[in-house]
């Protein structure tokens, strides 16, 4: 087959995760591309987790509906996914704990019992059972087992052995001779794109889903020489963060929706007092608490409008790890040349799903060579240029003073009320906005794929991008997708919607949030596909339903 999905599933605190991680890790080993979604409740034990990784022949970002192996370590995925799987699935269960007519059953409890492990390696026993049937060799199995399973490695090893040697019916994929590339989650790419722009310090409090980046950052310290901090809420996040740019150091941090509104005073205050920090927004289910560990796009007017008064901004919504990785860069460069916040949008979906990513397509990001003051006269922090760009310098610098003020200030930073003084200064901070349209015109603001010549579109944003782009090859349509969405890309957006006959815009909110900036744009949206419930779209679903309204 060119395809296969599997879906593995059980408690929280099974480690369906990381066993999704590994299953994803086998299938790059046979040489396929990998997409794999997370799905589980806010809960530490319980409830149902489940994580379905579709490997493929070619690039994918995106799940099906049909399953063609389903792991079931307990009853509830059993009856919960059965009537998911194709009519030639193959189910392997856990045999300790339920029983079943359909599939083949394999004893979790008693292998990792007889090997001497502990119950959270029951996981690897079903892994062992998938590594042979999908006819892998033993050496090559436990090569990705000793990759992924650091701890412990033996005893897994046996484990898995145990479990490969057991099991019997096979659903055998034929292995690809080409190696697509590492798998990465959205939150690693984001975390290695800042990397690669040069980042110096990334400070956050822990929120689902932008913890990972957190972890990943405090991981690799030690290696990359970045400041990781975790203080004790999102104000002092941001504000710590502030503190690090004023002293020259390049910073982001990273939250969801309720951290960032936490966050929007000292959001303005970087706008008033030109602080270049980056913000990753990585948006859930709201509003409040909502759902954490389900997803949402539905921060879009709220990034773009955050915090009191006005001031430039960039607004960025990447699709996959790929471009994860690439818009992360962006925003931290482009930040500190034009001395704004820059705020990078990501969501649930692609925060913790986990891709494949050829190296050879990520762009080399050049970290951003920032103006730098080095004369010897007074230092004017905002002094009013010809593109409103001030030559920066931090602290401390011999005979200056260096002033970040976040009243309304003179070119000196000195607080001023007077009227004219106020306008020159707001006049000076917008004249960076014409600036700031033609470097995003540069970096490909808008990707096209699909149909070229159909005059049928389809309009997506964030991590439903993947999933339109391969709807739209199969349907035949064109695929849209604007990644930088403030400021909003209209030249670009109006030339590659131009010849549509009919538009169509998906997003995962109820209100249609980009449909409205289209359209104010003078960009027509025909039909709006929402979606609410803090699930994905599924690429069946969408292919069906994108086949119903074309007729």
């Amino acid at each position: 087959m060119d395809e296969c999905s599997v879906l593995i599933g059980g408690k929280a605190g099974d480690g369906i995760n990381v066993a999704g991680q590994t299953i994803a890790r086998i299938f790059t080993t046979l040489g396929y591309y990998v997409y794999m979604y997370y799905d589980y409740p806010s809960l530490i034990r319980g409830g149902h987790n489940f994580s379905v990784i579709r490997a493929s022949n070619h690039p994918i970002g995106t799940h099906r509906s049909g399953i063609d192996i389903l792991l079931a370590m307990d009853l509830t995925t059993l009856r919960r996914h059965q009537n998911d799987c194709k009519r030639d699935a193959l189910i392997i269960y856990n045999s300790d704990s339920v029983q079943s007519d359909v599939g083949s059953g394999i004893p979790l409890k008693r292998i990792v019992e007889k090997n001497g492990g502990s119950a959270v390696m029951e996981n690897t026993v079903m892994i062992g059972a998938l590594a042979f049937a999908l006819g892998m060799e033993w050496e090559e199995f436990a090569s990705v087992i000793s990759h992924e399973m650091h701890k412990f490695t033996e005893k897994n090893l046996e484990i898995a052995r145990d479990a490969f040697q057991m099991q019997e019916e096979k659903r055998e994929v034929k292995r690809i001779h080409q190696s697509p590339g590492i798998i990465l989650s959205g939150n690693e790419a984001v975390s290695l794109g800042l990397l690669s722009a040069g980042l110096n310090g990334y400070i956050a409090y822990p929120m689902s889903p932008s913890t990972g980046i957190l972890h990943f950052m405090a991981a690799a310290s030690g290696e990359t020489g970045v400041q990781v901090f975790q203080p004790e809420s999102e104000i002092a996040v941001v504000t710590m963060a502030e503190g690090m740019v004023y002293a020259g150091a390049k910073t982001a941090v990273g939250t969801s929706g309720g951290g960032f509104c936490l966050m929007t005073e000292a959001l303005s205050m970087a706008g008033m007092a030109e602080i270049p920090i980056t913000i990753v927004l990585a948006q859930r289910s709201g509003p409040s608490t909502g759902t954490p560990t389900y997803t949402a796009q539905s921060d879009l007017h709220f990034a773009i409008h955050a915090g009191h008064g006005e001031f430039p901004r960039f607004v960025f919504a990447p699709g996959d790890a790929q471009q994860a990785f690439e818009w992360a860069g962006h925003a931290l460069s482009l930040s500190w040349q034009f001395q704004v916040p820059s705020i990078l949008m990501t969501d649930r979906v692609l925060s913790e799903g986990v891709y494949t990513v050829d190296p050879e397509f990520l762009p080399a990001i050049t970290p951003v060579s920032v103006p730098l003051w080095e004369g010897h006269d007074e230092y004017l922090r905002y002094r009013d240029t010809e593109d409103g760009i001030s030559l920066y310098a931090s602290p401390p610098l011999s005979g200056s003073v260096i002033k970040g003020n976040s009243k309304s200030h003179d070119e000196r930073g000195i607080s001023v009320d007077d009227g004219m003084q106020i306008a020159s200064m707001t006049r000076k901070q917008m004249k960076k906005i014409p600036l700031m349209k033609e470097a995003v015109s540069r970096l490909n603001p808008v990707h096209v794929s699909g149909n070229h010549d159909s005059d049928m579109c389809l309009i997506s944003w964030g991590s439903n991008a993947p999933l339109c782009r391969e709807a739209a090859n199969f349907v035949g349509i064109k695929s849209v997708q604007p990644i930088v969405m403030h400021p909003f890309p209209e030249t670009e957006m109006l030339a590659a919607t131009s010849r549509s006959r009919m538009t169509f815009l998906l997003e995962d909110n109820f209100s249609g949030q980009l449909a409205d900036i289209c359209e104010a744009h003078g960009i027509p949206v025909d039909i709006r596909l929402p979606r609410f419930d803090g699930r994905p779209f599924t690429l069946d679903q969408l292919i069906e339903d994108l086949w119903g309204l074309a007729e």
